[in-house]
């Protein structure tokens, strides 16, 4: 008890300079828990985002697919295996044909990916619908927000698009664009066009063939997809976004490092100055007969205690900010196109316990440790050279 009201009385009678490192640490703890509850928030975001789009419960690939190289796509499709047949026919999971092809906006040349989907599936949040029931001979389209704006398209817009079949025989027709979706997901959006299934694969001559099929979201169920089909889960589909998110956590690290940093050397300073002018106090402490290990944790406690008022002072103007973001949420107008994960226009943050409860105890180690490292100088002093004020 006498070392709390020890440690208590110092920092309080140090004045400006307690209350200053004070609020250095207190602006650590804050901005650790604003970015990061933004970083969760966006990653939460992005994967529910692109889990209801595109990744749905799982994917089944053709062995020879891989979305990053366009060359695979004219031999990656194949006729589904029995097991996802019936999934199919169950409306558990729905097929997609991908191939690549070209359009011809206002005589302009822009290479695309045609994407077939069946019109009345329901397993990806895509507004699909807008394909069935199309009465023209135009190939009815669905495009998202942001190609329409590349490619300057409108909904009714026809323009010619072109593509090679199964037999490497080039052939074109006029695609109508039926619906604009407006989506955050830039994955089902940038440089794609959806067509009914049916529809591109008369086009290919590739009958009731697929490139991936997607499972429903919560199918427990993942068949056996035989030799041609690779079954991928939602973590292996939601890995780049994982890796992303890792990416932007590291360098914000760099603030907080040296937020904290800064905290640190003052309290740092502190301890070491005020060991020099202290030392006929701790002379006379250590002849009454105060050990040095109780002299080194009055001081360390000193140090320890900048962290706890930081705290308190931290959650005094803190947790009103951190309720006004989690209420109001950050703009993040045009961040979609430019991270390449979905990112809404109001983005949310997340403060979860874990979180808040690991930035304190890292914060407050760091203090304590801190403080410790120049407390151990006392261990050399001599207890009649202190009460002189000499240096050991």
């Amino acid at each position: 008890m006498m070392i709390i009201k020890l440690a208590f009385r110092n920092l309080i009678g140090a004045g400006l300079r307690t209350w200053l490192n004070v609020f250095v640490l207190s602006l650590a703890f804050v901005v650790i828990i604003w970015t990061q509850g933004f970083i969760e928030g966006m990653n939460r975001y992005a994967m529910s985002a692109k889990t209801d789009a595109e990744v749905g419960g799982g994917q089944y690939w053709h062995r020879m697919y891989d979305p990053y190289d366009p060359l695979t796509l004219e031999d990656s499709h194949a006729l589904l295996s029995p097991a996802l047949a019936g999934l199919v026919e169950r409306g558990d999971a729905t097929p997609i044909l991908v191939t690549t092809g070209a359009i011809y906006p206002e005589g302009r040349v822009r290479s695309v990916l045609l994407k077939g989907i069946d019109p009345e599936q329901d397993v990806l949040n895509l507004p699909t619908g807008a394909l069935a029931g199309a009465e023209t001979d135009a190939i009815p389209a669905l495009i998202g927000a942001q190609t329409a704006e590349q490619t300057k398209l409108a909904i009714g817009d026809y323009v010619t698009v072109r593509w090679r079949d199964v037999n490497g025989t080039f052939d074109a027709d006029d695609i109508r664009i039926a619906q604009i979706m407006h989506t955050t997901v830039p994955s089902v959006d940038q440089g794609q066009i959806w067509i009914p299934i049916q529809r591109l694969r008369g086009m290919l001559q590739a009958p009731e063939e697929a490139t991936l099929v997607v499972l429903r979201k919560g199918l427990r169920d993942a068949p056996d997809g035989g030799t041609d089909w690779i079954h991928r889960t939602p973590d292996y589909l939601l890995s780049d976004i994982r890796e992303l998110v890792k990416m932007k956590s590291a360098s914000i690290n760099i603030l907080y490092g040296l937020l904290l940093l800064m905290g640190l050397l003052a309290i740092f300073d502190t301890q070491v100055l005020s060991i020099w002018r202290r030392r006929k106090e701790i002379g006379t402490l250590m002849a009454l007969g105060m050990e040095r290990i109780r002299v080194i944790v009055l001081f360390t406690f000193e140090g320890a205690l900048h962290g706890l008022f930081a705290l308190a002072i931290g959650a005094v103007y803190g947790i009103p900010i951190l309720a006004l973001t989690l209420r109001s949420g950050l703009s993040m107008p045009e961040m979609a196109a430019s991270t390449g994960v979905a990112v809404p226009e109001v983005l949310y943050p997340h403060y979860g316990f874990r979180l808040v409860l690991g930035t304190t105890v890292l914060v407050l180690i760091a203090i304590t440790v801190v403080s410790y490292l120049p407390a151990t100088k006392i261990a050399r002093l001599k207890p009649t050279e202190a009460l002189r004020g000499k240096r050991s």
